[in-house]
């Protein structure tokens, strides 16, 4: 059974909405609060399950697929990067680890967007803190991995042969 593209860029979407169920059954069925930066990895995975949601629904073919395939890469990555940032701030020894800072609600209620930005990528204590893992490994290292397995779908699913 072959996928067609309409039904690779729907199994991206479909796989993103599941991780997103995880997501939110980890921060209210096991309690486990999202950091600023676990907020911006579930921005990345959202981004990407709307487009290709959005590319299923319209089903490009040959150039557009290509284009269609790259941008769901491309928010793929943009999420991949924060989970490598963040991984890297987990590994940091504890004398390096940056101070916490105020909630993410609060920066964004109060700051301009470029300052939030900023202060949520130098990182705070709290997204150096190792609170859930599984087999080994924390939630960043997880959303980093789904990450890569999410733009190797798209750009399979953008330049494989109809």
């Amino acid at each position: 059974m072959r996928l067609s593209r309409r039904q690779g860029f729907a199994a991206i979407a479909a796989v993103c909405a599941a991780s997103m169920g995880f997501a939110l059954y980890a921060q209210h069925g096991m309690g486990l609060e999202p950091c600023p930066l676990c907020v911006f990895q579930r921005v990345g995975v959202i981004s990407t399950g709307v487009l290709a949601g959005l590319f299923a629904l319209v089903n490009p073919q040959r150039l557009a697929a290509k284009l269609a395939a790259s941008l769901v890469a491309l928010a793929a990555l943009a999420g991949g990067a924060v989970a490598a940032w963040h991984v890297y701030l987990q590994h940091l020894p504890k004398d390096q680890v940056p101070a916490c800072g105020p909630g993410l609600d609060f920066m964004l209620e109060t700051l301009p967007l470029t300052q939030v930005l900023n202060t949520v990528f130098k990182g705070s204590g709290e997204c150096a803190e190792l609170g859930w893992t599984f087999l080994g490994q924390s939630m960043p290292v997880w959303t980093g991995l789904l990450f890569v397995v999410l733009i190797s779908m798209a750009l399979w699913n953008g330049w494989r042969k109809a």
